[in-house]
């Protein structure tokens, strides 16, 4: 068996067996198979697609790439939550600091940006001091002192996966089913959440643009999530313009503490509470979806979502006083107003042209070594 085989199977689009997607796996973490070989590859499955069969087994491999987070020692189920990417999606920032405030702990590894979609991790790294790379032991510490830890994937977690993920994004092969699910699902199996909830994006700004695509996405994920013993919700979100008013990094943390504060847009409102509720439900804290979203609201208004955020961003290094200040953010070099030259009414932005000029001005990548400048920001009103 040999890579080049295995890039001409899927080029005439036939069907990969177990073994041949584990010996890329194992072949590409290891550094036996080259960026340009496992380009191939990739761009191959992009072009050809694969079945429910090798999107389970690519998944698998990727999770079982590297080392299992073991939450035992937290001694209660972990409901983690993840999107398939957005832009202005700064609803991680938001839910988990009201979820670990209603005595849900959160234990999350997120990713960095994917093509024009925006990663918390770049969100989080624009807090100076904030650690989003800490070892597990440390992790865990974090969950059982304050109940909530928020970092990268480790390099042990499902390394496949960061390779492949940083490849894609460098190659222009993100918003692809296969690619979608093995990649969301080997975190979430690594990384070891008990039950997960699922944000699907639907529209211009997610990757999948049709909602028969972002069903067949989540049916997917749940049925990879059956498999490996993990409860798994997915709840479909509307993408088709930015969410709230902030894309671009350091913009999107002030955008998250504004709300935290009781300054909700409605549209990241209506997500926030409908994740959270569901959330809630699978951590045994209400069964009743609507009043889980009172429980939420009660927590935005009391503050004390607002006092984990700080909390926890402290006990990681964060400078709060940038949470407290918010003009402390570095500002971008150059500010354009745009203004209308005519009256109206804007009814539509178009959400992945927005996310495609914030990535080209530097909120983004274009090569895996690209670095992220989170001054550069659009902002909505």
């Amino acid at each position: 068996m040999n890579i080049q085989e295995i890039i001409i199977k899927k080029r005439d689009k036939k069907e990969l067996s177990k073994e041949e997607i584990e010996f890329f796996v194992q072949g590409y973490t290891k550094g036996t198979i080259t960026d340009y070989q496992a380009a191939a590859l990739i761009m191959a499955i992009y072009i050809n697609g694969m079945n429910e069969q090798e999107i389970v087994d690519l998944t698998m491999a990727m999770a079982n790439s590297g080392d299992r987070i073991d939450l035992s020692k937290l001694e209660t189920a972990i409901v983690d939550k993840h999107s398939t990417g957005g832009v202005g999606d700064k609803i991680t920032l938001i839910v988990s600091p009201l979820l670990a405030s209603l005595g849900v702990p959160i234990a999350k590894m997120s990713g960095k940006g994917l093509g024009y979609t925006g990663g918390t991790i770049d969100k989080l790294q624009s807090i100076p001091g904030y650690r989003v790379e800490i070892e597990e032991e440390e992790f865990i510490q974090n969950i059982q002192k304050i109940g909530i830890s928020l970092i990268s994937q480790t390099k042990s977690i499902a390394p496949a996966d960061k390779k492949i993920y940083a490849l894609r994004d460098a190659i222009s092969c993100t918003d692809h089913i296969a690619l979608i699910a093995s990649s969301i699902m080997s975190k979430k199996i690594a990384s070891g959440a008990d039950k997960i909830v699922l944000d699907v994006t639907v529209g211009s700004g997610a990757f999948m643009k049709e909602k028969e695509s972002a069903e067949k996405l989540a049916n997917i994920m749940i049925q990879i999530g059956k498999l490996a013993g993990k409860e798994t919700v997915c709840i479909l979100t509307n993408m088709n313009q930015p969410l709230g008013y902030a894309v671009g990094n350091s913009l999107e943390v002030i955008e998250a503490v504004q709300c935290l504060k009781g300054d909700l847009p409605n549209d990241v409102k209506e997500v926030v509470l409908e994740i959270g509720s569901y959330m809630l439900k699978l951590a045994g804290k209400g069964n009743n979806i609507n009043e889980n979203k009172e429980k939420l609201k009660k927590a935005i208004e009391d503050g004390s979502g607002f006092e984990k955020l700080k909390e926890l961003v402290k006990n990681q290094g964060g400078d709060i006083s940038y949470l407290e200040d918010m003009n402390k953010f570095k500002k971008a070099e150059y500010i354009l107003p745009v203004i209308s030259e005519k009256t109206g009414i804007v009814t539509k932005l178009d959400a992945e042209k927005i996310g495609t000029i914030s990535c080209k001005l530097g909120a983004g990548r274009e090569k895996k070594e690209d670095k992220i400048d989170e001054s550069v920001r659009n902002c909505f009103k």
